[in-house]
């Protein structure tokens, strides 16, 4: 499936990391997709044109927003967000096209995508910031550039350049986390992008929860940044407050496996915590496998009275 019937106030099951399409506007989500097996998506520079052509044009016929991008030969990060209930409609558009143009350009047949895109929607502001970060180091860590604001297929040179070119692109929104003031953002952004490559965050396309991590290891980098990025609103208004901020979520789990305690207030406390990883889209295996518990032991948790 490719839709998400409940609305997003109704039900905040499976929206981070969601396994039907969210499409919802106002949404801000990490979109990844990437060739099937080894093949490439992108053989030279025509190539890496036309997807951004695409991309550009579908800015403007599909009323989306474009935050964040990284072209790599083989794979695709975009930071995206729609004010019209076309997500699913506007990257079917997309890819559709892409792999027409590519089959025919190279006498090419058969599925040119590995399948469906993968969503990640940004909840919270943190991991927003941090998914912008994870995007532009990605040539750094394939090993293409020493420096990511030079890769020519990405975003990067818009977010540190004090005079950037012109695009399609808006690094604003991500910037004002950063600083109010834009060429103060950029240069901060620019100092933060080179010290977080000593994070080394995992791969998102083959780790889940890859960004979740690289989000925690920035806070322990940047603990002011991201101290107060965790007063600022959630990145979607619509979101309940109860939903915990991403550091602070970790940091919990962190202590709850820590403790062995089975009085009724460490059990009240690791059903939040469970209740929590459910809004983000965590299955009960992975929850139990992240707090070191069985999966019974979860449902018991999640059934248990906290009075």
């Amino acid at each position: 499936m490719d839709h998400f019937e409940p609305g997003i106030t109704g039900n905040v099951q499976r929206i981070f990391r969601a396994r039907y399409k969210l499409d919802e506007p106002g949404l801000t989500s990490h979109i990844t997709q990437r060739a099937a097996g080894k093949d490439p998506l992108f053989l030279d520079d025509r190539d890496y044109l036309t997807m951004l052509g695409l991309l550009k044009e579908s800015s403007e016929k599909f009323n989306i927003s474009y935050y964040a991008l990284c072209l790599m030969q083989n794979h695709l990060h975009i930071l995206i967000k729609p004010y019209e209930k076309n997500l699913v409609q506007a990257m079917r558009s997309i890819f559709s096209r892409y792999a027409a143009k590519f089959n025919h350009r190279y006498e090419r047949r058969g599925h040119l995508f590995g399948g469906p895109y993968r969503q990640s929607v940004c909840l919270d502001n943190s991991y927003l910031l941090s998914a912008s970060l994870y995007i532009h180091l990605n040539p750094v860590r394939a090993g293409l550039t020493d420096n990511p604001n030079q890769y020519r297929w990405s975003s990067g040179s818009l977010y540190c350049l004090e005079t950037p070119r012109e695009s399609f692109v808006d690094p604003k929104p991500v910037l004002q986390l950063v600083h109010d003031d834009q060429n103060a953002a950029r240069r901060e952004y620019y100092k933060i992008l080179h010290k977080a490559q000593g994070a080394e965050p995992d791969n998102a396309l083959e780790h889940k929860g890859a960004i979740e991590k690289f989000c925690v290891r920035l806070a322990e980098i940047f603990p002011a940044l991201f101290k107060r990025l965790n007063k600022k609103s959630s990145a979607y208004e619509n979101i309940p407050p109860s939903m915990l901020e991403l550091t602070e979520l970790e940091s919990r789990l962190q202590n709850m496996t820590d403790s062995r305690s089975r009085s009724t207030e460490n059990r009240m406390a690791r059903k939040y915590i469970i209740e929590q990883l459910l809004a983000r889209g965590f299955k009960k295996t992975e929850i139990a496998e992240r707090m070191g518990i069985s999966r019974r032991s979860v449902y018991y948790l999640l059934n248990s009275s906290t009075k």
